[in-house]
């Protein structure tokens, strides 16, 4: 069976609690519109409940889908995605391996992948523990050891789309999406091909070759993975396989909706139900519903055309099945910390249709405890206006949930669209509800949000159309955030990273004040004094760009060595931007490039995507292979090719 998503995208895992976010918004399209119906952005009530039974499940599940099934199934021809990428970032610089059976104390000081939260990994394409590197990329898992720079393993991944990974002593989890793979509808009499997405998860043994430990495959799309500890959650968001009929080959609309309508009232719960195939190392295979009906909750009003599913792995234990726990939800951005984990749908994956929605976004926030062993359980639930940006958007801090919102409900003309604004809401958990307890709103009227970073009481804001707002917001009283300062400069930071005694450094674009972007900038901000932030340095690569924009994974700062390093591509101002990583130093208030780095490039390579520190070397990744170059004078040490 084909997997298809309401869109294209993809990256749970928690401590204490995890968050699911369900959006709000459009309208019912009228059954003369069936041929762009899509699923429901309705308001969603806070308290969720389990079915009981597989047939109360399965009627409530029936009737929920069927005013939304139109001539082409539930959804419209062509689905937009999401323009942000998944960020999350905060160096876990110097640390050092601990904890195993290796000699720590030979472990040198090494990078970690840009997190949010501190001690809350995130899955990325390569991992180091400071004695090895682990990459994953085309279809291929590698290893290499740190002390002779040679290539000591290769795997070939099980399906081979295995996409990013978390490591763990000497265990990794490979995790991966795979679109448009064709799988067999056999719940209904004849088999028929459906459309959907695949996802999977395989566990390696790293203490030799690598070698496969077992392989789950799960119907449905990979949302985002986190980690805490030993301990890994992965969500998946799925939808009903059924096999729609479409208005062709000489039938009309109205026999495709009667149809459809009929396939829903016949449809079995296996339909909704995910699916999953386990393979172990002893060559067993096993396969079943992912979740048993009595493990799905759901709100009181859904729209039955969407599910995620929690899964749970335990490192040093056998991969199994995950023990999934489902809601009837839609979800595309996870945030984790040690204690709560958050997935918000803001519907950024909202598919196309001829007119704009008329109701305002909403996105309502799920909150899961998985503070215990086992499956987490749901506790509360809550909403606020507005869509995310990304995962930066959602901060928790002593007991409240910050979220940082654009909408398009600000004051203005009677007779002219409402104009956007963004909003920062504090939310508080009372009882079974996530409630509201303060708001400001009014930040960059006319504009949307461009990058958000929360650290501790004070939140930082950045919105661009034309010039570059760089809000300072003062959150120490939850009930009462007030915006405290207001930068105004030409381009826009896409992301921002503190950098110690009140510094804070914004990865974006330069612009002129017409708006329009000229190039790759690195701006440094003094905010020690959030009433009157200023910019003090800036690095400027003219037509350039860099991943960091959209994957905060991709940015490196190591304070030990004052080092800001981030991959660029594109054409700078004399060709050195190209397919590089820049790397800069950040002293005494400016910056200073000490060079760039580059790769061997094949006509399909996108350049260097990531780079570590280990000791005194800077080790660059790519799809060609892994240079090591010293730090102190970027010489070239040493170059792994893959083949």
């Amino acid at each position: 069976m084909r997997r298809w998503s309401w869109g294209t995208r993809a990256a749970l895992f928690g401590g204490a609690a995890l968050v699911v976010g369900v959006s709000a918004a459009s309208a019912v399209p009228t059954e003369a519109e069936d041929w762009r119906i899509v699923p429901p952005i309705e308001a969603v009530p806070v308290e969720l409940v389990a079915f009981d039974t597989c047939d109360t499940a399965l009627a409530e599940l029936r009737q929920a889908i069927s005013p939304h099934v139109g001539a082409h199934g539930v959804g419209g021809h062509t689905f937009l995605a999401k323009t942000d990428g998944d960020v999350a970032m905060e160096s876990q610089a110097g640390t050092r391996v601990g904890g195993t059976a290796r000699d720590a104390a030979a472990v040198p000081e090494h990078s970690k992948t840009n997190a949010h939260e501190a001690g809350v990994d995130e899955p990325d394409l390569v991992k180091t523990d400071g004695k090895r590197v682990v990459t994953v990329a085309d279809g291929k898992l590698r290893v290499l050891d740190v002390a002779t720079r040679r290539l000591t393993g290769t795997l070939d991944v099980p399906g081979g789309h295995a996409s990013q990974l978390l490591l763990h002593e000497d265990r990794a989890l490979l995790i991966g999406a795979r679109h448009g793979v064709a799988e067999r509808a056999v719940e209904f009499d004849s088999p028929t091909e459906v459309y959907a997405e695949d996802s999977s998860v395989t566990l390696v043994d790293l203490s030799a070759a690598p070698r496969v430990l077992g392989t789950l495959n799960v119907d449905g799309r990979y949302v985002d993975a986190r980690q805490v500890g030993g301990v890994v959650r992965v969500v998946v968001h799925s939808g009903p396989r059924l096999p729609w009929v479409y208005p062709t080959n000489g039938r009309s609309e109205a026999e495709s909706l009667i149809a459809n309508r009929e396939l829903v009232a016949t449809a079995p719960i296996e339909s909704w139900l995910p699916r999953y195939e386990l393979s172990d190392v002893d060559g067993s295979r096993s396969e079943g519903a992912l979740v048993a009906c009595d493990r799905v909750s759901h709100p009181q009003e859904h729209s039955a055309t969407s599910m995620l599913s929690v899964l749970t792995f335990d490192f040093p234990g056998e991969l199994g099945n995950g023990d999934a726990v489902t809601i009837v939800a839609d979800g595309d951005t996870v945030y984790g910390t040690g204690t709560s984990l958050y997935v918000a749908d803001d519907h950024h994956l909202r598919p196309m249709t001829r007119s704009a929605p008329t109701t305002p976004a909403t996105t309502a926030i799920h909150q899961f405890d998985v503070s215990q062993p086992g499956p987490p359980k749901h506790v509360a639930s809550g909403q606020v206006a507005g869509t995310l940006l990304n995962q930066y958007s959602l901060s928790e801090h002593q007991g409240h949930l910050r979220v940082a919102t654009t909408s398009g409900d600000a004051p203005g003309v009677p007779s002219r669209t409402p104009a956007t604004q963004s909003a920062v809401t504090v939310l508080k958990r009372d009882g079974a509800k996530l409630a509201e307890v303060g708001k400001v709103d009014g930040l960059g009227v006319g504009e949307r949000i461009y990058s958000v970073r929360f650290a501790g009481p004070v939140g930082y804001v950045v919105t661009f159309r034309q010039v570059d707002p760089l809000y300072t917001l003062d959150l120490s009283d939850p009930a009462e955030p007030r915006k405290v300062g207001e930068l105004k400069i030409t381009g826009y930071s896409a992301y921002l990273h503190p950098a110690g005694d009140g510094k804070l450094i914004g990865v974006g674009q330069e612009a002129t004040e017409q708006g329009r972007v000229t190039g790759t900038q690195v701006s440094l901000f003094d905010v020690s004094n959030p009433a009157t932030p200023a910019k003090v340095a800036g690095h400027h690569l003219p037509g350039a760009s860099s991943e960091v924009e959209f994957d905060p994974h991709a940015f490196l700062y190591w304070p030990a060595r004052d080092l800001v390093v981030l991959p660029v591509f594109g054409s700078g101002a004399s060709g050195s931007a190209a397919g590089g990583l820049l790397v800069l130093r950040l002293g005494d208030g400016a910056f200073s490039a000490l060079g760039t780095v580059r790769h061997e490039q094949s006509t399909y390579d996108p350049g260097i995507r990531r780079a570590l520190v280990i000791g005194d070397d800077l080790w660059t990744v790519s799809a060609v292979g892994v240079g090591v170059d010293r730090i102190d004078g970027l010489a070239r040490q040493a170059w792994v090719p893959f083949t």
